[in-house]
């Protein structure tokens, strides 16, 4: 992911957490009134506040985006115990220079006629907040302060959460 964040403040913090998972799980409502979720790779975190993402104009999530925009972005590393869930409003648009900024070959799976296929649109989910949660320590450590929980009366450090602003 191309983290353009500015360089303080809780914008760059959340490139930080999520810069390295490449996949979020995208929660929208559906017309129902249900929540639906489904993979996406983040692309970019912008100087405005924006996560990027491709996706196709006919999939259902651009249909209930259209009707609602509020969506919810789950971030998870469970190798480093990170977690991260980001709230902010979708848009849409065929921005040609944001196209050919992120394009990649491997984007020809999804939009075969390439950069020009007409199904390709840019999504962007401008951030409100973010929440966070992070386990101190490595694996041992963890398991350790998990342990000395589970024997002691008082709690145990077993990590951070933090709340960002967009």
């Amino acid at each position: 992911m191309k983290n353009e964040a500015p360089n303080h403040g809780d914008l760059r913090r959340l490139g930080e957490l999520i810069g390295n998972i490449e996949v979020a799980m995208m929660t929208t409502r559906a017309a129902d009134g249900s929540l639906v979720s489904r993979p996406l790779q983040t692309l970019k975190l912008d100087d405005n506040g924006e996560l990027i993402f491709f996706t196709a104009a006919d999939s259902h999530k651009v249909d209930e985006l259209t009707q609602e925009s509020a969506v919810n972005l789950a971030y998870a590393d469970p190798g480093e115990q990170r977690y991260v869930s980001v709230r902010g409003r979708a848009r849409m648009d065929r921005d040609e220079a944001t196209i050919d900024e992120l394009w990649s070959p491997a984007q020809k799976i999804f939009f075969p006629d390439g950069k020009d296929d007409p199904n390709l649109m840019v999504l962007r989910v401008r951030v409100q907040d973010a929440s966070y949660w992070e386990a101190a320590g490595n694996f041992i450590t963890r398991a350790l302060d998990f342990a000395r929980g589970m024997l002691s009366d008082s709690p145990q450090d077993l990590g951070k959460h933090g709340h960002l602003e967009g």
